[in-house]
């Protein structure tokens, strides 16, 4: 579903954020990507979404080779990709409901359909019923589930989240986890940043840890051959 070959991304100035990354994540899979600040994360989570691409190496998404899109085709490619942000990036001056329908909309889907969508996304997070409600009135939790019900309102194959707990306390990073965990377990292949090693202790899933660019270890949850 993921798969980087020998991955490296250098920005422009010289700084080499990714040095020959290589690793698998099948379908279906929920993985861990830890490490500290500055270590790539963010990086390897933009060259997934197409949002950057590598300077050497392949990436392969969804049995696609990035490197080999064109532009025209990105969109495309990145509607089976649902992202989620530490910062939520929703729309204040818009409400609930139009957050969660913007991708959407741009996937030029009906009123109808797309109303159907928004209500079963919403209550996936726990929010029905909060449609109409401003997200400045929200909780920061709840904020954060409204940027995930627009996340997974297209239905996509494959969640990628970067620090999506970073703004929460424990219990709310807690459900926010757990939240992730049973899109999972319906069959969404999963791939979270994260630098709350006490939270992810919590769940037996694969954890690959990023230093300096490079892959430091790669470790296999408890059942499945490293």
């Amino acid at each position: 579903m993921i798969r980087f070959e020998n991955v490296s991304k250098r920005y422009p100035g010289g700084r080499e954020a990714l040095r020959g990354v290589s690793f698998h994540l099948e379908r279906g899979e929920m993985a861990f990507l830890t490490g500290p600040s500055g270590a790539g994360k963010s990086t390897l989570l933009k060259l997934v979404t197409l949002i950057e691409k590598p300077t050497r190496g392949t990436v392969i998404v969804n049995g696609q080779n990035t490197s080999r899109l064109s532009r025209r085709a990105i969109p495309r490619f990145r509607q089976r990709i649902g992202v989620v942000f530490q910062d939520h990036k929703l729309l204040y001056d818009r409400s609930v409901f139009d957050n969660v329908a913007l991708p959407l909309v741009i996937l030029g889907l009906g009123p109808r359909e797309i109303e159907r969508r928004v209500r079963a996304a919403l209550d996936l997070v726990g929010l029905l019923g909060h449609e109409r409600d401003a997200p400045i009135t929200l909780s920061t939790g709840e904020q954060q589930r409204v940027g995930i019900a627009r996340a997974v309102a297209s239905r996509p194959d494959i969640l990628v989240a970067d620090e999506p707990t970073g703004n929460l306390d424990p219990e709310l990073s807690l459900e926010i986890m757990r939240l992730f965990e049973r899109f999972n377990e319906v069959g969404v292949t999963l791939l979270i940043a994260t630098h709350d090693l006490d939270l992810i202790e919590r769940f037996d899933k694969r954890r690959l840890r990023l230093v300096d660019g490079l892959i430091e270890s790669d470790t296999a949850a408890p059942g499945r051959a490293a």
